[in-house]
């Protein structure tokens, strides 16, 4: 294990008490800025384990840095980039520099699921370090012990949302998505890591969800808990928050980097 594995700042943050946290899966949060990273900060991506099995759940700018606070990247099992955006994959790349040369990399390639035209988009469709695997709206797919389903969302480019399954409780990640978008296409969740990118102001002005309209659509889709996440760094956290948590009826999550919430 790397020096500092294990050693994540935050400790274990359970929404929805029951069962204790090492009975459940957890998501430790890379980073959560939308669309660029924010100083000190880091774009999308997310560690989702439960099981033995490990998941890295988009690789934004500054997330692979993380990661291995958070684990030996060697011990993945699977990554799933949502769209072609770079905030959601850039550090890919230097995933791949790291497995070619630090002398601590897998001796198989890594599984990357993502929607088609990414691979060639990124420049690394060729590369031996990469396994890539397309998968579309309405697919399926086992890693490991988890389960994951795929929803196309309301913005832009192919943008897939997530479903993850570990067969006692789910996890929705909605990636990047407007509001034309339905969570309840993923089927009941228990946490749902949403994306609230701004507040009700600019509504209109991006294909991004603020926060009021993430409670709503959380509210509408009866998820359980609300994480809300792709804040732009010149927007107020606790204002998102709070509209966001006006709107879905009760506390949210705003997420921060080295937030660990169990699942």
């Amino acid at each position: 294990m790397p020096p500092g594995a294990g050693a994540y700042p935050v400790p274990v943050t359970d929404p929805t008490p029951g069962a204790t946290a090492p009975e459940r899966g957890r998501v430790v949060v890379l980073g959560c800025d939308g669309s660029w990273p924010g100083p000190g900060g880091a774009c999308s991506g997310y560690l989702v384990s439960s099981g033995g099995t490990a998941l890295w759940l988009d690789a934004g700018t500054g997330t692979f840095a993380a990661l291995q606070l958070a684990m030996d990247p060697a011990t993945l099992d699977a990554l799933v980039v949502s769209h072609v955006h770079r905030d959601h994959w850039s550090d890919l790349a230097d995933y791949v520099t790291w497995a070619r040369h630090s002398g601590r990399g897998p001796a198989r390639a890594l599984r990357v699921f993502g929607p088609a035209g990414l691979a060639g988009s990124s420049g690394l469709a060729e590369v031996p370090e990469l396994d890539w695997q397309v998968v579309a709206d309405g697919d399926r797919v086992e890693v490991g012990g988890l389960g994951l389903g795929f929803s196309r969302t309301d913005h832009g480019p192919e943008t897939l949302a997530v479903r993850i399954d570990d067969g006692a409780r789910t996890l929705g990640y909605s990636a990047d998505t407007g509001p034309g978008w339905d969570p309840r296409s993923l089927g009941p969740i228990d946490l749902f890591v949403c994306e609230a990118t701004f507040t009700s102001e600019h509504e209109g002005t991006a294909g991004h969800l603020s926060g009021r309209q993430a409670g709503a659509l959380a509210a509408e889709a009866g998820v359980g808990t609300l994480a809300v996440t792709h804040r732009w760094p010149t927007i107020d956290a606790g204002a998102v928050a709070d509209e966001a948590a006006a709107a879905f009826g009760r506390a949210v999550v705003q997420l921060a980097p080295g937030t660990v919430l169990a699942w």
